[in-house]
Parts: C-alpha cells; structure tokens; sequence
C-alpha cells in the first residue's frame, strides 16, 4: 500500500536534496513548482524510469495530489519506494512555502 507523504516530510527531504518529481505538464511545471524538483509529466514518466534510483525514495507532486498518485502506483510496481506528496504544490504553498519559477 502506497502511503502519502505530509508537505513536512516533503520539506525536510527538499533540504536534503532527495529527488522531487514534479509529473505535471511542462506548462503547469514552469508556472511554479518545488525548489529542486525536475518535470516528469505524468504521460511520461515510465519512460524515464531507467533514469531514477531504485534504491532511493522518489518525492511525487502535482498540483492537488491525484496525478502524484498515479504516478506513485506505476512507480511502486516498478520496485520504487514512491511517496507522494499529500495536496501538492498547493498543500506546499499552503503551508507557506515558496515555489521556484
């Protein structure tokens, strides 16, 4: 069972630099997104499985939580330790964070 991951989980991995992978478009990507996450939309991101760690725990968002979810059940068949973010970029901004441009 996949288990979401709270914006304070997701606060301390950004500073410990942990992969963030934000699976909305590019265009919702450039309008703001987490400091350090790297766009993998969604309609691609199993093609660029080959390019993520097995071994490491891969942060998902998008906008509100759903896409994120997604991606984290074709992740974790895969053999990823998938966690997505609870709420997305708006749960973060909620919760007083900025988002890069």
């Amino acid at each position: 069972m996949i288990r979401q991951t709270t914006v304070a989980e997701l606060s301390d991995a950004v500073r410990d630099q942990q992969l963030v992978v934000d699976v909305r478009s590019a265009e919702e990507f450039a309008q703001g997104h987490i400091p350090g996450a790297v766009n993998m939309p969604l309609e691609t991101l199993v093609r660029h499985c080959a390019d993520l760690d097995t071994a490491k725990p891969v942060y998902l968002v998008c906008g509100g939580g759903t896409r994120s979810m997604e991606a984290a059940g074709a992740l974790d068949l895969g053999g990823f330790d998938a966690r997505p973010v609870q709420g997305g970029t708006r749960a973060w901004t909620e919760a007083g964070h900025q988002l890069d441009r």
